[in-house]
């Protein structure tokens, strides 16, 4: 085995290319090989990986077997971690425990025949025996994660084994800084962290300012459930490094700075390992191969507040501040807008791993990937109500169907898919009706939604559409950091409504001046959290308007989400009186009949639905709450009603009696006590006109 400590340095691209010769010629990474490589991303090292790879390598050890054990990077299938592949027959693996070490290795490694248990298999009789096979990765195209589980993300020998830096060889051998630039801008490489601008505009830019310029990688990626970025920093930090080195030899900078958050203790680890092995290699530091070009990386730690994600928020805590968002311009590009004023270029970790291939392939491979105003491929987390959910890297193009239903299996249980939310938190949700709708930066924003930094979680009917726009709109509110009043208010605003409607208290009128503060906050906010913070909750209002009426006008939720809504009831005819409802009802609402049988005592009952969550047969039903009147043509005002109502909803007016529906629980005394049938309960309602509503705009427009 090679040791990188007796290496000597590389002093120019000949030295590279005949070291990598040599690496050939030694059989690292050489193909055709008996080798396991075990995923160890974060996801499969919960699930004992590393734990794998020990046991792999001493029973390897003891009874003497010849195979290589590879910890690589994130293969992509987290739900059926740890995953691995046995070369050299390409066998792929699927929730593998570390007790199956032994069996692998005489089995698969010995024997040569695969075990058939461990192989992949979405419904009985199914099975696929190589990675190929598997319709999780049978769509997908890796760009970004060219080298993502096929190497030890700590071992340079392997990245350059396996091609790595021959970008850079390039670069220095046959490319001027122009030329590569030219390159990068032909290509159309959009930024992957979310806005997608051009990665060559922004390039030249930079390079148009003179003095010294930083080259900056943004690896803040706060997005819940989403982990692109961090993959690629765990799995394969010199794709990374190779990247940024070529934007500093074509933008003259001297200095490198990755921007990671401190959560992702792996990611800061492999990046340290790669950036000081680099260093001694001489593929960082002074003349760089002999090229002339200085350049050196080093690692800051976000403490973890999403919007240090936003370009001038991640400037300002890079120096020591306080990740507050600076109003434009100067832009980073330009002279004191970089950090300390310096001009830097700044990139997200996906849109610099993806330049080493761009360069060494050329512009026109790249953009004969995806479409003309999107190219290349975008790598997603795809989380949610989906059978197969992990890491995927897709062309650009491809539909949200296929990424549902053939990359991720479909729904769970075979439930009716409902919705799927792109672009993290401050995404848009989209329904069925655009399952077709191609996934590229252009067609996302026509539907009210947007790329991100890659987010994808998936929706099903049981999801209540107005709690998860709460969801979502919760973190970006607890998230904002407070700068400008747009976004430090109106989120709040618009989440107290959101709450009040979700508990079973909206009024007519909110879901107006929840689209009028949505809209507002978007125009007016300083930065990309508060511009794009309301786009859950107003694509929600959108495609699913039906259900924030019904969450506010029947006091009803679909899916039986949100507490304080609908008519809580007991089915007699599936109840067989175990009394779990009773035991956990913290209102002593569920009372005992005289006949014997439960039921639940309306006035009492809070609709918190703990007794709907315990009932082991679904004797607790949850049903639409009907609407009480009382029909004055048959009333004749004995006053019964008002004796027996326990919340005082029913009122005396000059025209008779009327239930208050604010007041009223729906427990149904009134209707039992009227002697004449005067009491209706009727489903259904009539809506209040939106156009007659005094919303927060109207009522300006008359002041």
């Amino acid at each position: 085995m090679i040791k990188l400590k007796k290496m000597q340095k590389l002093n120019n691209v000949d030295d590279l290319r005949t070291f990598r010769e040599y690496l050939s010629r030694e059989g690292i990474l050489a193909p055709g090989e008996k080798r396991i490589r075990v995923c160890c991303g974060t996801g499969c090292r919960a699930n004992n990986s590393l734990k794998l790879v020990e046991e792999l390598k001493k029973s390897a050890q003891k009874n003497e077997i010849d195979v290589e054990i590879v910890a690589t990077g994130c293969q992509g299938l987290c739900q059926k971690g740890p995953v691995m592949i046995v070369e050299p027959q390409e066998y792929f693996y699927h929730k593998v425990q570390p007790d199956r070490a032994n069996h692998i290795l005489f089995k698969t490694i010995k024997a040569e025949q695969p075990v058939l248990d461990l192989l992949y298999r979405r419904t009985y009789g199914e099975r696929a025996f190589h990675i190929d096979d598997v319709p999780f990765y049978n769509k997908q195209v890796r760009v970004a994660l060219r080298h993502n589980g096929k190497i030890d993300p700590t071992n340079i020998l392997h990245y350059i084994a396996i091609g790595g830096y021959k970008a850079l060889e390039k670069a220095f051998s046959e490319m001027t800084p122009e030329q590569v630039l030219e390159e990068v801008d032909k290509s159309t490489l959009r930024g992957r962290g979310g806005a997608g601008f051009p990665a060559g505009k922004k390039w030249r830019h930079t390079k148009a300012t003179s003095g010294l310029k930083f080259v900056i990688a943004n690896g803040d990626e706060g997005d819940p459930g989403a982990f692109m970025d961090r993959s690629v920093m765990e799995g394969d930090p010199h794709s990374l490094l190779e990247g940024m080195i070529l934007c500093a030899y074509t933008l003259g900078a001297r200095h490198g700075i990755i921007y990671v958050r401190h959560e992702y203790p792996l990611a800061v680890k492999n990046l340290g390992i790669a950036i000081q092995q680099a260093n001694e290699l001489g593929l960082l530091g002074k003349n760089i191969l002999g090229s002339g070009l200085d350049f050196d990386i080093r690692i800051v730690e976000g403490a973890g507040a999403f919007v240090c994600g936003e370009s001038t928020a991640l400037i300002a805590s890079v120096e020591g501040e306080r990740g507050f968002p600076r109003p434009r311009p100067p832009r980073l590009s330009e002279r004191g807008g970089g950090p300390w004023g310096y001009p830097a270029n700044l990139n997200n970790v996906e849109t610099y791993a993806c330049v080493p291939a761009i360069v060494e392939h050329g512009s026109e491979w790249f953009r004969s990937i995806g479409t003309p105003d999107s190219p290349g491929t975008k790598v997603f987390a795809l989380t949610g109500k989906v059978v197969d959910t992990g890491l995927i890297e897709v062309p650009m193009g491809i539909t949200l169907r296929e990424i549902i239903y053939d990359i991720g299996g479909g729904i769970l249980n075979n439930k009716k898919f409902k919705a799927v939310q792109t672009g993290g938190p401050s995404g848009g949700c989209i329904p069925d009706q655009y399952l077709d709708l191609n996934v590229d930066f252009d067609s996302l924003t026509k539907v009210g939604s947007i790329m991100g930094s890659g987010g994808m979680v998936v929706m099903d009917e049981d999801n209540c559409m107005v709690d998860v726009a709460k969801f979502f709109l919760s973190f970006c509110q607890a998230e904002s950091c407070g700068k400008c009043p747009p976004c430090r208010i109106g989120t709040y605003q618009m989440m107290q409504i959101l709450e009040k409607i979700t508990s079973g208290f909206g009024e007519p009128g909110d879901i107006e001046r929840l689209e009028y503060l949505g809209k507002m906050v978007k125009k007016s906010a300083l930065c990309g959290l508060g511009n794009s913070a309301p786009n859950p909750v107003l694509t929600t209002i959108k495609y699913f308007r039906d259900e924030y009426e019904e969450h506010v006008y029947d006091k009803y939720c679909r899916a039986n989400i949100c507490t304080g809504m609908g008519l809580l009831t007991i089915n007699t005819d599936i109840c067989f009186q175990c009394m779990r409802c009773i035991d956990i009802c913290p209102y002593d609402a569920i009372k005992e009949s005289k006949e014997g049988g439960f039921y639940i005592d309306q006035v009492l009952c809070q609709r918190c639905k703990a007794c709907f969550m315990v009932c082991p047969l679904g004797s607790i039903e949850v049903n639409e709450q009907p609407v009480p009147s009382i029909d004055k043509e048959i009333c004749y005002m004995c006053g019964r009603c008002m004796d027996v109502c326990r919340v005082n909803a029913i009122k005396h007016t000059s025209t008779g009696y009327m239930i208050d529906s604010y007041l009223c629980r729906k427990c149904g005394d009134c209707y039992q006590v009227c002697p004449l049938g005067g009491i209706k309960f009727e489903k259904g309602t009539e809506k209040l006109m939106h156009k007659d509503l005094i919303t927060p705009k109207k009522y300006l427009e008359e002041r």
